[in-house]
């Protein structure tokens, strides 16, 4: 495996099913009879999907109209929230799509992407520094560049990145041992800034942030007034108009949980608190069902949901080092534990790793004082 050290811390249409996809489109043509013949082809999800998208004209008119609201008061482009634009709009505004946007706007659109794609490759990277094993990172780039819009997909720079990931993979495959070495490798960028000591990922202001949030959760009020209506917070209120925190992100959700300037009321809070821990309880059930029975898939995932989150939204969601450590732990007692016994000794569809919380307590027999991640979620 390579190793990794840090000093700091398409086409979208195709004739073919695919993932069950549903929905067929009719044509009619004529063969060397004369004749008509109505020939049926099926979509598949993608070719669906992108049949339902805007027209990029639509595109960038909203990402002009976003980015007027946000400058309405003077502010610089590069000191507003980008966050409120799709990738789409975003790519539309770094591309200057229509000659529409500023130098300067150009320029925070491209920042915007660097660090949506650094923020994507944060948590895989987590990972490999516990694990030594770069894949992940490669195969996260990879999932983010495949999930371009068509207009980006047809890029010189999109394709040769693409094409140099794909490159660095097969390096990978021939020597595990060996760093890859790719022009265009956004993986390798991404690691030689983090380890150079860069953070990638510089985090607006949180106080920007509650300001946002404040806003956000003013114009909710104000629609509910303009329905005849009550802004509520609680389930138990049957009646009113609940609260929707689905339009927040995890950090502007943590801004109002945290309350750290004092912007919103106790009820505001409570009910932010509540969200945040649904989320992170469904962080927890998503890791452990795509773990399976293995607790080291387990653990990484945890780590890399861990590393991908900011510091507030950690304090909010009650995400402690200690997590992060017993996370750690528990993936190298199971690595280890595989090891030892392999797969030899595993029954035919089962893994061979102890479960989860039988490896968690393995690991701090004797030991009281020590964190145990099972007791950690349970508590």
């Amino acid at each position: 495996m390579t190793s990794i050290s840090a000093t700091s811390s398409y086409s979208p249409y195709t004739y073919t099913y695919a993932n069950g996809a549903s929905g067929t489109a009719t044509a009619t043509g004529s063969g060397t009879s004369g004749s008509s013949a109505a020939t049926t082809l099926t979509l598949s999800d993608a070719a669906l999907a992108a049949m339902n998208q805007p027209g990029f004209a639509s595109v960038v008119a909203a990402a002009r109209s976003t980015l007027d609201a946000l400058l309405a008061n003077g502010a610089k482009p590069a000191d507003v929230d980008l966050g409120q634009l799709d990738r789409r709009q975003l790519y539309a505004v770094a591309a200057n799509a229509e000659g529409k946007f500023s130098a300067d706007e150009q320029a925070a659109a491209k920042t915007e992407q660097q660090r949506r794609l650094d923020a994507t490759l944060a948590g895989p990277f987590a990972v490999a520094r516990v694990t030594d094993d770069v894949e992940g990172i490669y195969t996260a780039a990879l999932a983010w560049l495949d999930g371009a819009s068509t207009e980006e997909k047809s890029t010189p720079a999109w394709s040769s990145q693409r094409a140099a990931l794909l490159e660095a993979q097969k390096q990978l495959a021939a020597n595990p041992d060996k760093t890859p070495q790719v022009d265009g490798d956004i993986v390798a960028d991404y690691i030689q800034r983090i380890t150079a000591g860069d953070d990638p990922t510089t985090l607006r202001d949180f106080s920007a942030v509650a300001s946002d949030a404040r806003a956000a959760l003013d114009a909710q009020y104000a629609a509910a007034r303009a329905a005849g209506k009550t802004l509520t917070f609680s389930g138990t209120q049957k009646s009113g108009q609940p609260v929707d925190f689905s339009q927040f992100d995890s950090r502007s959700l943590a801004a109002i949980a945290l309350d750290q300037d004092n912007k919103f009321s106790p009820q505001e809070v409570f009910a932010a608190k509540q969200a945040m821990a649904q989320r992170s309880s469904s962080t927890i059930l998503a890791g452990l069902r795509s773990a399976a029975s293995d607790p080291a898939s387990f653990a990484k995932n945890l780590i890399s949901a861990y590393a991908s989150m900011s510091p507030e939204e950690r304090s909010a969601a009650g995400w402690s080092d200690q997590l992060y450590s017993a996370a750690v732990q528990s993936y190298n007692t199971a690595a280890s534990i595989a090891q030892i016994f392999g797969d030899s000794t595993a029954s035919p569809g089962q893994s061979s790793a102890l479960s989860l919380l039988d490896t968690l307590n393995a690991q701090d027999a004797g030991n009281s004082t020590s964190m145990n991640l099972a007791s950690y979620l349970g508590g």
